[in-house]
């Protein structure tokens, strides 16, 4: 089966009470298909759809705020293929709200890595697949941990703060004294 070429985006921002600022996310007419949480700044062309530029806008507020679990927004899959998309699509349908995934376990649920025999390359592919997930955020790739701790994120020290941030939102960390998030 050909994989579809990617649609024409143009690109929101969104603010957040993130540590990385606001988010930057491509639209098409088939979804979001990029969220960015750091250097995307002035992206084009800008967006112009205000019921786009409103649902986004709507949805990541209420999640980020406390008020939703879900985001409910279309994905535009196309910046994700086989394998990749595969992993991400498992990520999104197994692994809810509030709670986490080890990268090796995501590696079985997904069915991908069936013929690999390495000790742990399962799970470093996963770690790589989450680096460069197109859709951050809306595929929660926040929730994938490792099997002795938090893991990565993009993004260096303001990623891992990025990632705290929304797993203490979702109730899997506990809040600290310098928690700036909805309670």
């Amino acid at each position: 089966m050909a994989e579809r070429t990617a649609a024409p985006m143009s690109w929101l921002t969104v603010d957040t009470p993130l540590p990385s600022g606001p988010l930057h996310v491509a639209v098409t007419a088939q979804g979001v298909a990029a969220v960015g949480y750091l250097g995307r700044e002035g992206e084009l062309p800008r967006c112009a759809d205000e019921s786009k530029i409103a649902a986004v806008t709507v949805r990541v507020g209420e999640y980020l705020a406390g008020r939703s679990r879900r985001l409910d927004l279309p994905i535009d899959w196309s910046l994700s293929t086989g394998p990749h998309r595969a992993v991400l699509q498992a990520l999104l349908r197994e692994v809810p709200f509030g709670q986490t995934i080890t990268y090796g376990e995501l590696a079985v649920r997904s069915g991908v890595f069936g013929e690999v025999e390495e000790p742990g390359l399962a799970a470093r592919t996963v770690g790589q697949m989450m680096a460069a997930n197109p859709v951050a955020l809306l595929v929660p790739c926040h929730r994938v941990v490792a099997a002795d701790g938090i893991g990565g994120f993009g993004g260096g020290r303001v990623g891992i703060d990025v990632k705290r941030w929304l797993l203490t939102l979702e109730g899997v960390l506990e809040p600290t004294l310098d928690w700036n998030g909805p309670l």
